[in-house]
This record gives C-alpha cells, sequence and structure tokens, in this order.
C-alpha cells in the first residue's frame, strides 16, 4: 500500500512538473516573439534607408517597388561569442541584408560571408 502511494505521488509530482515546464516555456517564447517584433519594427525603417542608400549595380527599390517583402531578422552564432545579426529585406527580387551592429546594407550579399 505504501510503495503505490508512493509511486502514485511520484505519477502526479511528475505531471506537475511537466505542466509547470510546458507553461514557462510557453511564456519565455512570447516574450521572444514580442521582444523578436519591437527589435524589427525599430530597426526597419534604418534598414530601409540603408538598402537604398547602398551602392550597388543592382539599385535596391523599397518606396518604388512593385513586390516587396521583409524576410526578417536573423542571427548566426560563429563561435561563443560571436553572433552575426541580419535584418534582410526583399525588393522585386533583389536582397538587401543590414547589419544593424555595424549599420551596414550590403545587396545581394549572404550575410554569412560578410567581414
Amino acid at each position: 500500500m505504501t510503495f503505490q502511494r508512493t509511486v502514485i505521488g511520484l505519477l502526479v509530482l511528475l505531471i506537475i512538473g511537466l505542466a509547470a515546464a510546458f507553461y514557462i516555456d510557453w511564456k519565455i517564447n512570447v516574450q521572444v516573439r514580442t521582444l523578436k517584433a519591437f527589435v524589427e519594427g525599430s530597426v526597419f525603417a534604418e534598414a530601409v534607408a540603408a538598402c537604398e542608400r547602398a551602392q550597388s549595380s543592382t539599385p535596391f527599390k523599397w518606396n518604388t517597388g512593385k513586390n516587396t517583402s521583409v524576410v526578417g531578422l536573423n542571427s548566426v552564432k560563429l563561435d561563443k561569442y560571436t553572433v552575426i545579426a541580419s535584418y534582410t529585406l526583399l525588393a522585386d527580387g533583389v536582397f538587401c541584408d543590414y547589419d544593424p551592429i555595424k549599420k551596414k546594407a550590403d545587396i545581394g550579399s549572404n550575410f554569412l560571408e560578410r567581414d
């Protein structure tokens, strides 16, 4: 009888622990999405301006473009201490990667190959 109560008690604790873990994970994901939306919104205007000013053989025209879309904020962790961030925009088939840290735009480039 004592063994059955112990097993049932452990099972109840396990279920409560899993429920708490899923709830905390859900709350953190909501906060991360909110933070990402805020950062993307604050970077958007300067990304568009930097991309339109960038020198390239294929001009980037966001304001006069017919087909524009925001790819979004991406990041790649190269090693333990280095994270490369990129905000990518697409206008009429021309990609523009904006680095919010360096405040530099590259048109038609792969943001993983930047210096």
